[in-house]
């Protein structure tokens, strides 16, 4: 079995886990300074931070935000449901796997009850708070500014997700209205621990599941047959980061895409389909056909769509994997994208 994955964010149960009392019985509970410092320290290496909490939700955020602490919070579900189907609504929330959850809670019983309903959620009691930042599950292999600014980012995501349920018109529309623009360009030095963090952590949009270590990327970057490429994309809210990575290989009259990877957080924006073009676009460009290696894992079935509607046909199967190809003599017709992709060059000019 492989290693668990770094935790992507810790769920917390409030009452006599992160203050000390019980807000219904009259408490005014205190933050422990524990769990204050355990807060802050994984949210500066990019842990996010959600509530699965029993109570009134009304009064649960006016006390945390009394404490300076609501804005530490990206997902806080307060109620008296089952804390597992909170749980699952925060993964769902994040968009993120339920094997990158953590959940504290002072109480065995509903430790338990989480454990139960989903076994791939890792649970500590309240007990193990101060000594989280410690533990290897909570100690990310690199911290970035990016990473740093991850709880801002799904803010922002938040007021983007906001704005679509209230936009009166389609979704189509909706996405027009963004000015997504996503710029291409090829990886440098100080980008690769960034990088290296978006393939450690990415694996329902990536066509391998190949990791590669710095020196590797760095030595890709280096080589005059290999393009290691990066995407970031912005809006009219603001930028989402480092979201894309291709790593391609030149091969003969083939460019062979070796790895193509995509945040979750962009999926919706049709992120993915608007970076498999612009490589396509650019291989077709310079007279080459377009192969792409894909090997199935358990979560990433939605890139082998993505590539199949983006025109690769399947060359060969082996039980390792599948190769595919966009024939230059038959490419596939333009599709107009709500993302307009630049290459840097062109908006560093412009």
């Amino acid at each position: 079995m492989g290693e668990a994955p770094t935790v992507k964010c810790l769920v917390w149960d409030l009452d006599d886990t992160l203050w000390d009392g019980v807000m219904l019985e009259g408490d005014e509970p205190k933050p422990f300074p524990s769990a204050v410092t355990t807060l802050r320290a994984l949210d500066r290496r990019g842990i996010l931070h959600a509530v699965a909490s029993r109570g009134e939700y009304e009064v649960a955020v006016a006390h945390l935000a009394a404490h300076g602490l609501a804005e530490l919070f990206t997902v806080i579900e307060v109620s008296w449901g089952a804390k597992s189907d909170a749980v699952g609504r925060i993964a769902e929330d994040l968009g993120i796997g339920l094997d990158t959850i953590a959940f504290v809670d002072n109480d065995p019983v509903e430790r338990a009850e989480v454990a139960a309903a989903a076994p791939q959620v890792r649970c500590y009691p309240a007990e193990d708070v101060a000594a989280m930042p410690e533990r290897v599950e909570f100690i990310p292999r690199f911290v970035t500014d990016e990473s740093r600014r991850r709880r801002q980012y799904y803010r922002v995501q938040r007021e983007r997700q906001v704005a679509e349920t209230e936009y009166p018109g389609p979704p189509a529309e909706f996405l027009e209205s963004l000015a997504l623009t996503m710029t291409v360009r090829r990886a440098t030095e100080p980008d690769l621990s960034r990088v290296h963090e978006l393939i450690l952590r990415t694996n329902q949009l990536n066509t391998t599941g190949r990791t590669f270590d710095l020196a590797e990327l760095s030595a890709l970057c280096a080589s005059p047959d290999h393009e290691v490429l990066v995407a970031t994309l912005r809006d009219r809210f603001g930028s989402y980061g480092t979201i894309g990575l291709a790593v391609t290989e030149i091969s003969g009259d083939d460019t062979v895409l070796l790895l193509l990877l995509v945040s979750c957080r962009v999926v919706s924006r049709r992120a993915g389909v608007a970076l498999i073009d612009h490589i396509v676009t650019e291989s077709l460009a310079a007279n080459r056909r377009t192969v792409a290696d894909f090997v199935p894992t358990e979560r990433n079935r939605l890139m082998l769509v993505t590539l199949r509607f983006s025109g690769f046909h399947v060359l060969a199967e082996t039980d390792g994997g599948i190769t595919l190809a966009i024939d230059p003599e038959r490419p596939p017709e333009k599709r107009r994208h709500p993302v307009r992709v630049v290459r840097e060059s062109e908006e560093s000019n412009a």
